[in-house]
C-alpha cells in the first residue's frame, strides 16, 4: 500500500494506517526534538503532541507526498513553542551520534563533544533547530527549509549565522587561559 492510500485511510479514521504512516518517522522526530529541546522528557512530550496534532490535522494535509516534511515542521514548531514557554528553565543536552565511528582518542572526542554542546547551548532555538536538522540528522538544507516553513535563503542565512556563532564559542572556549608567572608577568 503506498503513502497516498495510507493517508486517505488515516484521514477516514483508520488508526492502523496512521501508525504505518508515522512509525518510520518516529526515531527522526524524537532525535530532532531531543536536539532542539535538549531534554529527553520534553522531547517525548513534543513527539506525543506532534502525533496528536498530526492525527487531528491530517485532513488538512494538502500533499500526502510531503507527509515527512509536514511531520518535521510540526515537531519543530512544537519544540519552539515549548522552548518559548520554558525560557527560564536551564536545559541540558544529550548528544548521541547517529553513526558512531571508531574513536582513537576518547578523551579528545569527549572534549570536542563538550565544546560542540556548549556552542549549541548558546544558540537560540531557531538556529539550533537548523543545525540539528541539517548536521545532526543529515537532512538536506532544502528539506530543512521546507520542514521549518521558511525560504531556502533564510535557512542558509540562519545556518551561516549559527555556524559563525558556534565557531566563536568553540574558539573562545578552547583557547587556554593565560598563566601568571612569578613576578607579575603573563605568559
Amino acid at each position: 500500500m503506498d503513502q497516498r492510500e495510507l493517508v486517505e485511510r488515516a484521514r477516514r479514521g483508520d488508526p492502523d494506517a496512521f501508525a504505518r504512516l508515522v512509525d518510520p518517522a518516529l526515531a527522526r522526530l524524537d532525535a530532532a526534538a531531543r536536539l532542539i529541546l535538549r531534554d529527553p522528557e520534553l522531547a517525548r512530550d513534543a513527539v506525543q503532541e506532534a502525533l496528536i496534532r498530526a492525527w487531528r490535522d491530517l485532513p488538512g494535509l494538502r500533499d500526502p507526498d510531503r507527509l515527512d516534511a509536514w511531520l518535521h515542521r510540526l515537531i519543530v514548531n512544537i519544540c519552539l513553542d515549548l522552548v518559548r514557554r520554558r525560557r527560564r528553565r536551564p536545559i541540558e543536552v544529550e548528544l548521541n551520534p547517529l553513526d558512531s565511528p571508531a574513536q582513537a582518542d576518547p578523551a579528545g572526542a569527549l572534549a570536542d563533544r563538550e565544546l560542540v554542546d556548549a556552542a549549541l547551548r548558546r544558540l537560540d532555538p531557531n538556529h539550533r533547530a537548523i543545525v540539528a536538522l541539517h548536521y545532526l540528522l543529515g537532512m538536506p538544507l532544502p528539506a530543512v527549509a521546507a520542514s521549518l516553513g521558511i525560504p531556502l535563503g533564510t535557512a542558509k542565512s540562519r545556518l551561516h549565522s549559527a555556524l559563525a556563532a558556534m565557531r566563536i564559542t568553540v574558539t573562545v572556549q578552547s583557547e587556554p587561559a593565560p598563566i601568571p608567572a612569578p613576578g607579575g608577568q603573563v605568559t
